[in-house]
């Protein structure tokens, strides 16, 4: 995850400029969800888990063929290591993804009767489970009003001017101190989808974006032509 860099910081967002920003973006979809593909809790940290450094169009390629087979902990350690990986070899960094995977499945298994725990703590004791992932696990799942900072929330937090920050920890933070509660259960996914498909990183789609006039970024891209 790289750092903000002082300089590219847009000022701070007053607060009705965030509520402004939230209205819109809820306003345009009023239910966002995940566009990782699961059906239980441990399908959705598996999911998460193997999604690092990688797009959910490929994670979701895997998981259809995958979850067909084992979509349980001990379906995915019947697996053993090459089986797991022949499902998952098109995922980046796939063979430490493997092994992680199988590790929490064991302990899944060994502690928590093979479910899938609701505590923050319990999940991040899992291999290969860290602050954000957990975070997409207790929103998703449980309903937490977490904030699980990406690249793309980390580069919306600086650009926009809505929680300028220079490491993930101190943008959702800042997130969780400035958006209206009343949206912070759904505001990891509309930030998430926001800069995927408009505050692209190298070309943010500024002419087609909703919350433009809010927005503290000042070098906004031109419509072409």
């Amino acid at each position: 995850m790289p750092t903000a860099i002082a300089s590219s910081f847009a000022d701070p967002m007053k607060a009705t400029q965030i509520e402004s920003f939230f209205s819109i973006l809820q306003a345009a979809n009023p239910s966002p969800q995940t566009e990782l593909e699961y059906a239980s809790v441990f399908e959705l940290l598996t999911a998460v888990l193997l999604s690092a450094q990688a797009t959910d169009v490929s994670v979701n390629k895997a998981t259809r063929r995958l979850f067909v087979v084992a979509n349980t902990p001990e379906k995915i350690l019947a697996l053993g290591v090459d089986g797991l990986e022949s499902y998952i070899k098109t995922i980046g960094l796939y063979r430490s993804k493997a092994r992680h995977l199988l590790e929490t499945c064991r302990i899944l298994i060994e502690r928590f009767q093979g479910e899938v725990p609701g505590s923050r703590q319990d999940l991040e004791s899992l291999p290969g489970v860290g602050r954000k992932t957990a975070n997409v696990v207790l929103n998703v799942a449980f309903g937490e009003p977490t904030m699980a900072v990406d690249t793309h929330i980390f580069r919306l937090g600086n650009r926009t001017g809505l929680a300028p920050g220079k490491t993930p920890l101190e943008v959702e933070e800042k997130l969780l101190k400035r958006v209206p509660p009343r949206y912070l259960v759904d505001a990891h996914h509309w930030l998430i989808l926001h800069g995927r498909y408009i505050c692209q990183a190298r070309k943010p789609q500024c002419w087609q974006c909703g919350v433009n006039a809010v927005c503290g970024f000042k070098d906004k891209t031109p419509a072409p032509g």
